[in-house]
């Protein structure tokens, strides 16, 4: 077992963070939600009593084992299903449907095949109601933000899978939502790009005004992008613990090897794969320092 420090010491500077983030409003709340789902006559509870409050500009990961109902719950903040009981409130007002104010990204991208990368990002600009030529110059801006600009002319079929990512990103960000809802969004990647991805993704997210809340099932990941980690058991999902993580901002590559890094992924391995947390090793996935397309 490796000596580590206990996951919850924070810094004086990681202590100070977490005091500005936690003095900011308030801008998700969930009171008491969960989810049923009824089939062959039976029902079955998926989510159990979840409570959560989301900072305005945080990004929250949601991490647990396989069936804990992490994509349940992207779901239903994103207005895409209804919670059997409690309720989801964006600043204040109740979710009861889909709307602007939530961008999603999904694991598989879902660009239209029949648009260049340009017109992918200004398709829900069009949507609501903007200019062609409006909604273009508007999304010509977020394909720079993700570093696409020499892009704009080509087809889905014509990048990359991290490019495709970057596109989905930034189609969800011109809408200009307040919560950017993420599942699972760099599973389908491979370990360097994944690893660009979470890069280009802290990049994005210092430039823009926006709250993420990332599901992911891997515990690097988790550890590496977030302010807090929400950790959920199965069966009923249930909320385990919140973690405030003690690593540094700006986050760096190194930071994969920081005592402070293995002490919170030895927790979740506690929290998560509890037979394995006796065997924690530190064999972390230390993401590429460089930034390409």
């Amino acid at each position: 077992m490796i000596a580590l420090p206990d996951y919850r010491d924070q810094s004086p500077e990681v202590r100070a963070r977490f005091a500005a983030l936690h003095a900011r409003p308030v801008l998700l709340e969930l009171e008491a939600v969960s989810k049923d789902f009824t089939a062959g006559g039976q029902t079955e509870t998926v989510l159990h009593g979840i409570d959560l409050k989301v900072h305005r500009r945080e990004l929250v990961s949601i991490i647990g084992p396989s069936g804990c109902g992490k994509s349940t719950l992207a779901r239903l903040v994103a207005g895409l299903d209804e919670p059997t009981r409690g309720r989801i409130l964006l600043e204040g007002h109740e979710v009861t449907g889909p709307g602007p104010d939530r961008g999603m990204v999904f694991q598989n991208y879902s660009l239209f095949p029949w648009l260049t990368v340009l017109n992918n990002v200004a398709f829900p600009l069009i949507l609501q109601g903007h200019g062609r030529s409006i909604a273009e110059a508007d999304a010509r801006t977020w394909v720079d933000i993700v570093g696409l600009g020499a892009y704009e002319d080509h087809y889905p079929s014509q990048l990359s899978g991290g490019m495709k990512q970057r596109v989905a990103i930034a189609r969800a960000l011109a809408a200009k939502p307040q919560i950017l809802l993420m599942d699972e969004p760099f599973g389908a990647l491979d370990a360097q790009t994944r690893s660009r991805m979470q890069n280009y993704l802290l990049e994005v997210w210092r430039k823009v005004d926006v709250t993420i809340l990332f599901i992911t099932h891997d515990l690097d990941e988790a550890v590496y992008l977030s302010d807090r980690i929400v950790v959920l058991k199965a069966h009923p999902g249930e909320v385990a613990e919140v973690i405030e993580v003690p690593v540094p901002h700006p986050r760096r590559a190194d930071q994969f090897l920081s005592p402070e890094f293995l002490a919170v992924k030895r927790r979740l391995e506690e929290l998560i794969h509890p037979a394995d947390a006796e065997g924690f090793q530190m064999t972390p996935m230390v993401p590429a320092g460089e930034v390409t397309p």
